[in-house]
């Protein structure tokens, strides 16, 4: 090739990956510079970059000047300290390591001789976090479960999704889809109905099941039983329940046990989905919240949202991988070995949809080493009295309201309406968020409980301390003495 970099050279990638590290590290020492929220408008970066891609190679401080110009002010920075939006996707030293060697070793590690130590690596830091957060030993890899990495938490409820529609129309006939139904609450994440909609689940029968504050949104079991009982008597297949451990809306803790039961009582596949607040169930404190896991026949977590670890990182653990397997193998003769046909192996292409997948549990297992388990503790622990702190702050203003109890780090609040009317309520609540987010000084998001808008303060960036939450609760009063002043 001339000039430029030749596709992979020793000398070259050291030279070059330097001056990347120091761009990322620079990056970060600078990060609370940057707008959190990216103030671009829609199509921006069109309109200044070329409109086709160059014949010759381009310096690497060419580039380096034009993402300071022109990419990083269309960027939001997720792992700013003044990030409270959504939940949390954190980054971490380790898990930048473990992303960067990955990336070196670049494999595609779909069955066991592609990398044996990329699937028994796997196998091995998965039964480490099946052990910290006390899943039951049916999860581990020694007997029929194990865990796995998939993406995303939308992928894991899909393939468990899927593995439990196959497994009953072994035993009902495979023409019975249309009679199939899954229940979940309607604070279930919206990755449950597109599920539903890829799996060929008919849309009606999804049932997303009304929860309220009575109960702090949380799936009630007598409403669940109801549902059941009705579409049993119409003819009708119950064969899924989605259950969550610290909902997207508001951190709701759906009763496992209880469900579990109704769930067992009637066959149904019982999945948890703890994207969330899964890492902090870590700390013994917390681990109550999945009590009744034990009776799941699946068990989801993020990694990459609250557990240091790089995004993607979503651990998934079933008690009968035969169940993924039997759903999602293929066996063409091109991938066929001697360890996969003696069925000595995993092969973690038939637990998952694609067929390709990289080294994941490299950043997990750096994570946990660089880490341990004390430190990680902590590092939630922290998060948590942070959203005490906020939560405090809330409750001293009496112009504002904390909406539902704070579990884990999530606080939900708004402010009152002096006029007592909801559209009202609602409107300032949606003012409040867009002026406070248009200064780019920090961002938060919002959610919808009972017909009332809601603003979210989630703390959870790996850089934020009590002085970020306190300032940030200053923009939010100034704010709203603002907009209260002008009515």
């Amino acid at each position: 090739m001339d000039g430029g970099l030749r596709p992979m050279d020793a000398e070259q990638l050291r030279e070059h990956a330097h001056k990347m590290v120091d761009f990322i590290a620079d990056y970060y020492k600078s990060i609370e510079n940057f707008p959190v929220l990216s103030q671009v408008e829609p199509g921006y970066l069109r309109g200044i970059l070329p409109d086709s891609a160059p014949n010759h190679p381009e310096s690497l401080e060419d580039i380096f000047n034009d993402v300071r110009a022109k990419i990083l002010p269309g960027v939001t920075h997720w792992q700013s300290p003044n990030f409270f939006a959504y939940y949390p996707s954190n980054s971490s030293i380790a898990g930048f390591l473990g992303e960067m060697l990955s990336a070196g070793l670049n494999i595609v590690g779909f069955s066991w001789i592609t990398s044996p130590a990329a699937t028994e690596l796997e196998m091995t830091v998965l039964d480490w976090l099946a052990k910290l957060l006390k899943l039951p030993d049916d999860f581990l890899s020694a007997g029929e479960g194990g865990g796995v990495i998939q993406g995303t938490a939308s992928e894991a409820v899909l393939v468990v999704l899927l593995a439990a529609r196959d497994k009953i129309l072994r035993r009902v006939g495979k023409n019975a889809l249309e009679k199939l139904v899954v229940y979940a609450s309607d604070q279930t994440h919206s990755a449950l109905q597109k599920a539903c909609q890829i799996g060929g689940i008919h849309p009606e029968n999804c049932r997303l099941l009304k929860t309220d504050s009575s109960i702090n949104y949380a799936l009630s079991p007598d409403v669940l039983g109801e549902a059941i009982a009705h579409d049993i008597s119409n003819g009708l297949i119950p064969f899924f329940l989605c259950a969550t451990v610290g909902t997207t809306s508001s951190t709701a803790v759906d009763p496992l046990l209880l469900l579990a039961k109704i769930a067992k009582s009637n066959g149904m596949w019982f999945h948890v989905d703890a994207a969330y607040a899964g890492s902090a169930c870590i700390c013994p404190e917390y681990r109550h919240h999945i009590d009744g896991v034990e009776e799941a026949d699946s068990f989801n977590m993020n990694a990459h949202k609250w557990f240091l670890t790089n995004f993607d990182c979503s651990a998934l653990w079933v008690k009968d991988r035969n169940a993924l397997v039997q759903s999602l193998s293929t066996n063409p003769e091109f991938l066929k070995n001697k360890a996969s046909q003696a069925n000595m192996v995993v092969d973690y292409k038939d637990w998952q949809i694609p067929l390709g997948r990289r080294f994941r549990s490299l950043k997990l297992w750096m994570v946990l080493r660089l880490y341990g388990i004390e430190n990680l503790q902590c590092y939630i622990r922290n998060h948590i009295n942070l959203a005490k702190h906020f939560e405090g702050l809330v409750a001293q203003d009496p112009r504002f309201e904390v909406v539902t109890p704070r579990i884990f780090s999530l606080v939900c609040f708004r402010l009152l309406s002096s006029q007592n009317n909801e559209d009202h309520g609602n409107k300032l609540n949606h003012d409040l968020l867009d002026v406070v987010n248009s200064m780019g000084k920090i961002f938060i998001s919002h959610t919808v409980l009972s017909g009332k808008y809601i603003l979210r303060f989630a703390v959870g960036a790996p850089l934020t301390e009590e002085r970020h939450v306190t300032a940030a609760w200053k923009v939010l009063q100034e704010e709203a003495s603002t907009l209260l002043g002008s009515l």
